[in-house]
């Protein structure tokens, strides 16, 4: 659908832009965006400014890729304090389009960008790499950023797969006492220490074990006994893993405008300075998107209990 400009007095223009949902249940994007091909073969700063006058008028879907030349420098300059507006593209080449290549080609862009992430990243064509291979890539991509809540957990049970699972339930805690989160709080905050809980229950229960050496000649005077397994039955690794998955995918679907704000926050414990600063708005509107925020993703975790609470997600 074509856009349609409004005149407002005699300087002022405003486009009115159909949106329509990236994949299902993903954030609205514009049908008309702004290609980059040759960004960066005129004149720099008109560049720039064409960029962001598209952007003014609602064209805030913007496609790039690594074999665009230098235009992901350029595109780094015009969406600079507006990053949040935006939904960015870009696209991986069919020669580095291994496991470990795509890998290093998504990092050099978010590099040359001057971002922390991208809404969508693409195979820019198919090639020789088999494309098992690049899927491999994006989902690790995905998931590397979810690694502070091990360094916490890590530091304290000094056993990595000890803190795997302790990680795991704790997401499952969150997951089960979401309705007890605070919006006045960061949300960063209340998961550490769950995390910090479930590592200290898990030392205190290493602490209390007892042993019975068969070899100990008073074992005979010892009762059989079960002991019993610490370990995290089948069902929640699943139930943990689902968890974590919903948590993950409605943080994804909250509205740019507030999971930016979010995640600057309560995932990467920023200041709220440097969020506003980022964000390029004031302190007190960030921590009113904050406080939005926080209230959208308690809403949308609540969507998933049924009758029988969180553990609707997994009977």
């Amino acid at each position: 659908m074509p856009a349609r400009l409004l005149a407002r007095g005699h300087s002022e223009r405003e486009a009115l832009l159909r949106h329509l949902k990236f994949g299902k249940g993903g954030p609205d994007v514009s049908v008309i965006g702004q290609g980059t091909w040759y960004l960066d073969r005129g004149d720099r700063k008109a560049a720039v400014a064409a960029l962001r006058r598209g952007i003014d008028l609602g064209m805030t879907h913007i496609d790039t890729a690594e074999m665009y030349g230098d235009a992901e420098l350029v595109i780094a300059d015009a969406i600079e304090g507006v990053r949040e507006k935006l939904f960015l593209v870009s696209k991986v080449l069919p020669s580095n389009a291994s496991r470990r290549g795509t890998i290093t080609a998504c990092e050099r862009s978010l590099k040359r960008l001057k971002t922390d992430r991208l809404d969508c990243y693409l195979l820019h064509w198919r090639g020789s790499h088999p494309f098992e291979e690049t899927v491999a890539a994006f989902d690790e991509l995905m998931r590397r950023h979810q690694m502070s809540a091990m360094k916490v957990a890590v530091s304290i049970v000094r056993d990595k797969q000890d803190a795997e699972d302790e990680v795991q339930n704790a997401f499952w805690k969150a997951y089960e006492h979401i309705g007890q989160f605070q919006r006045d709080a960061k949300f960063s905050t209340w998961l550490t220490r769950i995390v910090v809980n479930q590592c200290l229950m898990r030392l205190r229960q290493m602490r209390r074990a007892r042993f019975a050496y068969i070899d100990d000649p008073e074992g005979e005077d010892i009762a059989a006994r079960d002991l019993r397994d610490l370990r995290p039955t089948p069902e929640t690794l699943l139930g943990v893993s689902e968890v974590a998955a919903v948590l993950q995918q409605e943080i994804k679907h909250t509205p740019p405008l507030l999971r930016n704000v979010f995640l600057l926050r309560d995932v990467e414990n920023k200041a709220m300075p440097e969020v506003a600063a980022r964000l390029g708005i004031s302190v007190a509107a960030a921590k009113s998107r904050l406080l939005r925020a926080r209230t959208e993703l308690r809403s949308r975790m609540r969507r998933h209990c049924g009758e029988i609470g969180p553990a609707t997600l997994t009977s």
